[in-house]
């Protein structure tokens, strides 16, 4: 079961002309419950316009701070992102689920840390970088971070100020799409730009992980190159804000019936489904409580076990060949493929 807690927005801080920061009061009885890490998000519900919303944003604050803020930038027809930045502001209750999420930095000393943002991709990693530079006194933090021009730069001010503080430990690179400005790259993240800092300019640097946020594209190109330049695998780390369709996995989605039995809070429930439909919107229907975050395949809100049938996920960016070997699936992306299934919400 998904658990929410009731709090009130202490602040509401407008960062860009369409992105703001919402600062949450959390009272003290709750304060274990939002213990983090940094990378991790919390999932925000609120009716609008009559329907329960839900979505995922990234802590942008570190534990250290004793804060709980996430950043929302409004996106083309986003219901949550457009209510946030258009009509949440101090005092509003809303109600917003625990910290999770696998795109973590467990801090260390005497490491050497890049990352790779683009846009409201900087909210997870802000917290990263503050981390490092408020409790690892000898690691540092390199940064490149693709905008369309200064005035779209979500903490803008607040990085500039983290490098004049932090001028031997904290290295900061924009480069802009839309806009020419004076030392710093026009364009976007690409292999080039990657080889550019990587190869070149930080070629005297062993870089021990690389944390990258933004579109599929983008991760996919700088993940390459960054493994083409010696960072391995394992130490390449990432959250996209969509991933694309699996064309083969989809293709095994067929037209039939499946009978589904859903452990759930330690209660089973047994109801059929569409094959053509996916676990978690099939779940909701039937009154189940599954837990659920971005329906979009990109965080682990919703994830679930197979422990009997078969089904296939068409979206995953989360769940390891390891995991998926094991029978995890994400719930919002999985569609049955046999005329049984059984699928365990506990158990992972």
């Amino acid at each position: 079961m998904s658990t929410f807690y009731k709090v009130n927005i202490q602040e509401v801080q407008q960062e860009t002309a369409n992105a703001v920061s919402v600062l949450f009061k959390i009272p003290e009885n709750l304060k274990s419950d939002f213990n983090f890490i940094p990378g991790q998000y919390i999932t925000l519900q609120k009716v609008i316009n009559g329907e329960e919303v839900r979505r995922a944003y990234s802590i942008c604050s570190t534990p250290k701070s004793g804060e709980i803020r996430v950043a929302i930038k409004a996106v083309e027809n986003g219901v949550f992102s457009t209510y946030a930045t258009s009509k949440l502001k101090a005092g509003d209750e809303i109600e917003i689920s625990a910290p999770e999420g696998r795109f973590i930095l467990n801090a260390e000393d005497n490491k050497n840390y890049i990352g790779f943002a683009a846009g409201s991709g900087i909210t997870p990693i802000l917290s990263m970088i503050k981390t490092v530079l408020e409790t690892e006194t000898s690691s540092t933090f390199t940064l490149v971070y693709g905008n369309k021009s200064v005035v779209d730069t979500i903490f803008y001010e607040q990085l500039n100020t983290l490098k004049e503080t932090f001028l031997d430990r904290f290295k900061l690179h924009y480069i802009f799409s839309r806009e020419d400005v004076k030392n710093q790259l026009k364009g976007r993240i690409s292999s080039n730009v990657t080889n550019y800092f990587v190869k070149n300019m930080y070629k005297e640097t062993s870089f021990d992980a690389a944390f990258l946020c933004g579109p599929e594209e983008m991760i996919e190109e700088v993940s390459k190159t960054l493994e083409s330049n010696k960072i391995s695998k394992e130490n390449i780390h990432f959250e996209l804000f969509t991933t694309s369709v699996d064309e083969d996995a989809a293709a095994e989605v067929k037209e039939g019936i499946t009978e589904v039995t859903v452990l759930l809070d330690d209660e089973e429930t047994t109801f059929t489904m569409q094959q053509t439909d996916d676990l978690l919107a099939a779940s909701l229907r039937n009154n189940l409580d599954a837990p659920y975050s971005c329906q979009g395949g990109v965080c682990s809100s919703c994830m679930c076990k197979v422990t009997e049938g078969k089904a296939v996920m068409v979206k995953n960016s989360i769940l390891t060949d390891s995991e998926i070997e094991e029978g995890l699936v994400l719930a919002c992306q999985a569609y049955p493929t046999t005329s049984k299934i059984v699928i365990d919400f506990d158990d992972v």
